[in-house]
């Protein structure tokens, strides 16, 4: 009999939120970079965005020692049962993250060699979307997955969808327009200026 199935009352309740507060502020990521966006992820560890302040600071090297795994890259099918493993290994209640189209659904490499998407092979409980990803989105994909840990909610994924994951998707944040100063047409041979501008037209 879990927590979740106890009746709320005046012993229960700090006991059951204790429990969560606990899980939300004690994930230890055991992170799977496997291509690009294992840069951005890097990036989150960083001073400039330091997830320390959610208590995530320690990247365990061991799956036993982690409840977090964050898919940052491309899965190819060779890499796939070795992704399970870990995953297998990581002690109860556990999460994953998919950082990034590639991991998401395949993104551009859509071929027999990676897999198009890693919920084929782990329950994925929150997509973050990008290519890559920049350390913004990935902290809001942290962020909420604990929001979730806290509702309770998410504990209960497996018997609700089958093993599915809780599927949260994150909104990618909206792209700055970007100014290009052109160089006049005469400049560096008269002719690069032109082909910049029918060229940034196209985009």
């Amino acid at each position: 009999m879990g927590i979740e199935q106890l009746n709320h009352n005046i012993l229960t309740a700090p006991l059951e939120l204790t429990a969560k507060l606990a899980r939300k502020y004690s994930m230890w990521p055991a992170t799977f970079g496997l291509a690009c966006c294992a840069i951005e992820m890097m990036g989150v560890g960083a001073a400039k965005f330091d997830i320390s302040r959610f208590g995530m600071e320690v990247f365990r090297a061991s799956p036993r020692q982690a409840d977090l795994m964050i898919v940052a890259g491309r899965v190819s099918q060779k890499m796939a049962p070795v992704l399970r493993q870990v995953y297998d290994q990581m002690m109860e209640p556990k999460w994953v993250i998919s950082m990034g189209v590639c991991a998401s659904s395949g993104g551009m490499f859509n071929n027999y060699a990676i897999v198009q998407g890693v919920d084929q092979i782990v329950p994925v409980d929150v997509y973050a979307p990008g290519c890559p990803p920049g350390p913004e989105t990935l902290l809001h994909a942290i962020i909420t997955l604990h929001d979730k840990v806290m509702s309770g909610e998410i504990t209960k994924r497996r018997q609700e969808n089958g093993g599915l994951g809780a599927q949260l998707h994150v909104e990618a944040p909206t792209a700055k327009p970007v100014t290009v100063d052109l160089p006049p047409p005469g400049h560096f041979g008269g002719g690069i200026a032109e082909v910049n501008e029918k060229t940034l037209g196209k985009r």
